[in-house]
């Protein structure tokens, strides 16, 4: 009986313990005080919440910026010198590429201030506080309403929060959802939108590696860029404008020289895009099962069109690198996921969870009463959702692969306002929309992209109900899908730039006209309605229901777990995340070690290969054993990993060391642990994160930019 006990006991100390990781967790700054700052001082933290979150003076928030609201800054200068990755910086690097003036392939360093350059659509948004509104914006919320007049009254509730909010002219603000929509805090924020590129690294460099060496650990990627804010000579917000002043902060990062240890602490802080931690077994399941195996199979064949056109093409290399970039990102991400929740046995540990959760719930009535049947109606909903989230995910992956669905989207959007009052205004949004779109198109690209994308769509779909005009279209074609895209595309002028936007500046009435009998607009139309008619509204119902669902089991599991401490998923607002440098074991007989050095790089290089070739100068330098300061021990580092808790949005979020000093730039996680926005799991959920000192060799050695350098404040924590 005694050895029964003693199971019983480590078996609920074992499920407890899965509930409490150290440094688990995507945190709110304001709350680290209540929540953190005692584990974080236990791990090594040498500084108090107050100089992370602080309204009252400068504390390190104020350092850190959203850049383009898609990934995140910091300030490391007191003249407003940001640094981010390279891929975060990618697209305006691209923008002022050209064939003559190649900065994605040559990079590009500004030698003085006139010499850094715009970036019309760029901005970064600083956060000035964060306030919990959840009183207010659930004020007249009922149990009893629809998921409509409930959501009906929180918007009118934040719409009022909003307005009342006190803050400056030149401020906004916003207000989002935490735990599911059981809690809601107010975000008040300063934007500035004249964001310059300063400098960055040849792809070479700044995406070494490239797709081979994306999520996966040991990495050797120099992924930064520098830009600088620009403000007027008051020090606010203001367009651009070449009077404007480089911004002063109200604080700036410190950079430590001194590297990093194993177990060293570390933080990151940042604006993480989104996680799912406390979902429902059965939507883990759907994911490694369903979701995921589908979206890997179609950005499989898109990638592989576009990477043979761009091996032997150096203008469509330019064109299409960035838009490559992007679907294989996600596409190696969802690899990773896959492996990982397979790995670490995710779906078992959430059923686990979920027995637990039911067993408490049931031995109170209270709890029973309401939560009883709560993960029975959860299995039930996602019974449905699954086969129509499979069809959702095939035609969004094809249709949004396909550039010329696009340029037709912007078509029928001027069809639709014809005879209109704002005609006019939508033509030359449509206009300015579609010179977008073409300044990095190519037809025969795009036309084998369609070929490819459209015979997959067409055979996954065929039994699930495809639109007659498609299926008609392919039987006159017989089912051969070249001849149809090369039908498509010689009968349509959308895919020539001069002819459709002269078109549009000539006659636009006789243009969309002529358009709506073209064999193309039947199709788009067809595909569209398709979607609209057949697939969208029972997603979204079942979507709807789940989220209802999910936000009540998101109130449960915080009643019901009363010793687990709770952070919200990532929704794209500040959070600091914190853990130690430590490496990991992938795989049975395998580890990996904390860093790696300039001497991988080496034994990486192929001379003029795609991913692994590496710039003369750089090798030049290593063969000197020339680091300046920069070195330890005769060997250059240039990455490392810990166990911070990151997501996409963390991208270009600095990594602190225990003083709160910049020690590194944050930049992507490992291969085996990219299910860490579903199930966080510290045996090999790392991040990944390019060491400061590289960042600074390559900045001070490879450029010669040392009047930036000359801007940062270099310290030594360590030595004191």
């Amino acid at each position: 009986m005694y050895k029964h006990l003693k199971k019983i006991l480590l078996s609920g100390f074992l499920f407890i313990a899965t509930l409490v990781h150290a440094g688990d967790g995507m945190w709110l700054p304001q709350l680290l005080a209540q929540l953190n700052e005692k584990e974080m001082k236990s791990m090594g933290m040498k500084i108090s919440a107050a100089d992370i979150y602080n309204i009252n003076k400068g504390s390190l928030k104020d350092a850190i910026v959203s850049f383009g609201g898609f990934c995140t800054g910091e300030i490391i200068s007191s003249k407003g010198l940001i640094l981010t990755n390279h891929h975060c910086g990618f697209s305006s690097i691209q923008n002022h590429s050209t064939i003559d003036h190649n900065y994605i392939r040559d990079g590009f360093w500004s030698r003085n201030e006139a010499e850094e350059m715009p970036n019309k659509g760029l901005f970064v948004t600083f956060i000035v506080r964060i306030e919990d509104v959840s009183k207010a914006v659930l004020s007249g919320v009922t149990s009893s309403m629809s998921e409509k007049e409930r959501q009906s009254t929180i918007d009118k509730n934040i719409a009022a929060v909003q307005k009342n909010t006190k803050q400056e002219d030149y401020q906004k603000n916003f207000v989002r959802a935490f735990f599911n929509g059981n809690q809601y805090f107010l975000f008040v924020t300063e934007t500035y939108n004249d964001i310059r590129l300063v400098g960055a690294p040849p792809s070479s460099i700044g995406n070494f590696g490239k797709d081979t060496d994306n999520w996966i650990w040991p990495r050797h990627t120099g992924d930064f860029s520098m830009f600088r804010i620009y403000a007027g000579k008051d020090n606010k917000p203001a367009d651009y404008s070449p009077d404007n002043v480089p911004y002063t902060p109200k604080k700036y990062l410190s950079i430590s020289l001194d590297g990093v240890a194993k177990n060293d602490f570390t933080m990151v802080f940042g604006f993480p895009g989104r996680t799912n931690e406390y979902l429902y077994s059965e939507a883990v399941r759907q994911i490694v099962e369903i979701n995921d195996p589908v979206r890997i199979q179609i950005r499989d064949k898109a990638l592989a069109v576009i990477d043979a056109f761009m091996r032997k093409d150096e203008k469509i290399k330019i064109q299409y690198a960035s838009k490559f970039a992007g679907i294989s990102n996600a596409w190696k991400k969802w690899q990773g996921e896959v492996l990982g929740l397979t790995k670490t046995k995710a779906v078992a540990k959430k059923q686990a969870y979920e027995a637990e959760f039911q067993k408490r719930v049931d031995n109170n009535p209270t709890w029973k009463k309401a939560y009883g049947s709560l993960l029975n109606e959860l299995a039930a909903a996602y019974e449905q959702f699954g086969p129509v989230s499979r069809s959702r995910d095939v035609f969004l992956e094809v249709y949004s692969k396909i550039e010329l669905f696009a340029i037709v989207a912007q078509i029928n959007n001027l069809i639709k306002a014809e005879g209109q009052q704002n005609f006019d205004a939508t033509l030359e949004k449509v206009k300015e929309k579609l010179q977008d779109i073409y300044k990095d198109y190519n037809a025969e690209v795009d036309e084998k992209l369609f070929a490819t994308l459209m015979e997959f769509y067409y055979e996954d779909q065929k039994d699930q109900g495809l639109p007659k005009e498609l299926t008609d279209f392919v039987t006159s074609k017989d089912q051969n899908f070249a001849a149809i895209a090369a039908h498509i595309y010689k009968t349509t002028t959308l895919d020539q730039e001069d002819v459709t936007l002269n078109a549009l500046n000539d006659d636009p009435n006789g243009f969309l006209e002529k358009f709506k009998n073209d064999n193309l607009f039947d199709l788009y139309k067809a595909l569209i309605n398709n979607y609209v008619a057949n697939i969208a509204p029972t997603y979204n119902t079942a979507d709807d229901r789940i989220q209802e669902l999910q936000r009540t089991y998101m109130k449960a599991q915080m009643e019901v777990f009363k010793e687990k401490k709770f952070y919200p998923d990532a929704n794209s607002t500040m959070r600091v995340t914190y853990g130690k440098v430590n490496g990991y074991e992938p795989k049975d007989a395998v580890w990996y070690e904390i860093s790696t050095h300039l001497s991988g790089v080496m034994e990486k290089y192929k001379p003029g290969d795609y991913e692994f070739d590496v710039p003369e100068k750089l090798r030049e330098l290593y063969k000197n054993k020339d680091y300046g300061p920069y070195g330890e021990n005769g060997k250059m580092p240039v990455c490392f990993i810990g166990t911070n808790h990151t997501t996409g949005g963390n991208s270009g979020s600095p990594a602190l060391d225990a003083y709160g000093n910049l020690i590194g730039l944050n930049f992507d996680r490992a291969w085996e642990g990219t299910m860490s926005d579903i199930n966080y799991d510290p045996s090999i959920c790392r991040n990944i994160m390019v060491d400061i000192r590289y960042v600074l060799f390559l900045v001070d050695k490879f450029a010669g930019a040392t009047r930036l350098i000359d801007e940062m404040k270099l310290v030594h924590p360590k030595k004191h």
